[in-house]
């Protein structure tokens, strides 16, 4: 092991989209204070560096998932892969934050240290094997949710049998040839959507199976009034109107999916129809069990997905997977399905804080019996914060929130001479999933691997921008259940206001 011996005010882990953020947030506010990125990857970018596969897209608006101190300035609302990984990199070269971003750092412990009011920080070099430790006053952790070395793929009869390649999405081959071929794509979700009408453009046609069905809908690839207010306005103002515009919209589709699931099943189920052939069977291939937002709803921008269904070069076929076979897959309902290759868009596993070890006072911290304060800290978890986004809207507006408010909390710290701050649970308080009423498979299969949630504020996760936009950036730093302290050598000081 090597001792780095080095020291920064705050140490961030994770080099995509939120440790950016964080980090142009925290260089604004306190220049004077050091920070460091450490990244497991070689490169800038988090899921926008990783994911290769044809297609790779936004699945949110960038007028929401970009910064709100950085304009998207892109023709596409709904932009593509490389298009967003150009914009992450630029903002970190423009500010600088390139700099201090250590690559080839991967965090596999952090322990806290009430004695000497700091967190030691160990991570593995993934290019030399060495460990290198660093210590830091505050821990940021920006690392995202899932697994960046695995997918999930369930287990499938008979795939030694099958004669071709069988791919999931999250390792796509840069030479892989679907021209002229009959692809498999077992999938649903997102991925599934994205990846069905980009294979049919390189020629394949395709074959979407799924188990189940989801919500997909179709959505503007261009934000029209974006465009217009950008010949009127000025550019941070034309941009927050286009910012403001989507997050209205997306509010009130929540809110009427939540309220009046009924009435929205029927909108989608139009909007659908609308985007089919005649006559085509809506109710088995895209009328889903479960209620609109209680998963994510699928966009297909201008309604590429529908466009390639009509077309005749993508089918969708709702079943299950009996086992493969040389030449394909047998299917539980006696059908078969020829490929020359299947894509198994199956989903994600997640990782809480990218498996990182927490330490307390040389106590191991059990995250399923730790709380989350306001879905950004961790109960009896000194100076710690993280980024979740929402689930029903851009990861990037609750990433701007939180690091908003962790720009505040360190300068009500250091303004009044704090060395830590501590959520203290109340024990009064009930427990619940932090992924309460939203149910896909890869959330169910990991949900007790994440701390909990409480039953009232300010320990209860509210999957609301606006609501949060009052807590997070306007709402007070104190309150019952936040603890600050000074150092050991002066006299014990805890606030709770």
């Amino acid at each position: 092991m090597r001792i780095a011996g080095e020291h920064v005010d705050v140490l961030i882990v994770g080099a995509g989209l939120s440790g950016i953020g964080a980090a142009y947030h925290l260089r604004r506010a306190f220049p004077e204070k050091s920070y460091t990125i450490l990244e497991s990857r070689d490169a800038i970018g988090g899921t926008w560096d990783l994911f290769r596969y044809p297609g790779i897209r936004s699945d949110s608006d960038m007028y929401t998932l970009g910064y709100r101190f950085r304009p998207w300035l892109g023709e596409y609302s709904i932009a593509d892969g490389a298009d967003i990984l150009d914009y992450v990199r630029a903002t970190a070269a423009e500010s600088g934050i390139d700099r201090h971003i250590r690559f080839h750092h991967r965090v596999v412990g952090a322990e806290w240290s009430s004695e000497e009011n700091r967190w030691t920080v160990r991570a593995e070099r993934t290019d030399t094997g060495e460990t290198v430790t660093l210590t830091a006053g505050f821990l940021l952790c920006c690392s995202g949710y899932y697994r960046y070395d695995e997918g999930y793929t369930p287990e499938f009869a008979g795939t030694e049998r099958f004669a071709g390649p069988i791919i999931h999405p999250q390792h796509w081959p840069r030479d892989l040839d679907v021209a002229g071929k009959r692809v498999v794509l077992i999938g649903s979700g997102a991925t599934a959507v994205t990846l069905g009408p980009a294979l049919t453009d390189q020629g394949a046609h395709v074959t979407m199976l799924q188990r189940s069905p989801s919500y997909i809908i179709s959505a503007p690839a261009r934000d029209d009034l974006a465009v217009k207010a950008r010949k009127f306005l000025p550019t941070r103002a034309a941009y927050a109107v286009a910012r403001a515009e989507n997050v209205a919209l997306a509010t009130v589709i929540y809110q009427l999916s939540q309220r009046y699931p009924q009435y929205m099943r029927k909108r989608i189920k139009g909007w659908q129809r609308r985007w089919l052939p005649e006559g085509y069977d809506i109710d088995t291939h895209f009328t889903p069990t479960y209620n609109p937002w209680d998963q994510r709803l699928c966009l297909a921008p201008n309604g590429d997905f529908f466009r390639a269904i009509r077309k005749g070069r993508l089918d969708v076929v709702t079943d299950k997977v009996e086992t493969f076979t040389e030449t394909g897959l047998a299917l539980a309902s006696g059908a078969t399905l020829d490929a020359d290759i299947v894509i198994t868009a199956t989903g994600l596993n997640l990782l809480a804080f990218g498996g990182i070890e927490l330490t307390v006072d040389g106590q191991a911290v059990h995250l399923a019996q730790h709380m989350a304060y306001k879905a950004m800290m961790l109960s009896d978890v000194p100076n710690f914060a993280y980024i979740i986004g929402y689930t029903n809207a851009s990861w990037t507006l609750k990433a701007d929130l939180v690091c908003e408010y962790v720009v505040r909390l360190l300068r009500h710290m250091y303004g009044n001479g704090y060395a830590r701050c501590t959520p203290v649970r109340d024990p009064s308080v009930g427990a619940a999933s932090l992924f309460l009423n939203f149910n896909p498979g890869y959330v169910q299969r990991a949900a007790s691997q994440f701390p909990i949630q409480g039953t009232k504020a300010p320990w209860r996760l509210r999957m609301n921008y606006l609501r949060d936009l009052v807590t997070l950036r306007h709402g007070k730093i104190t309150d019952r259940a936040m603890v600050f302290e000074r150092t050991r050598d002066r006299d014990p000081v805890s606030t709770q206001g």
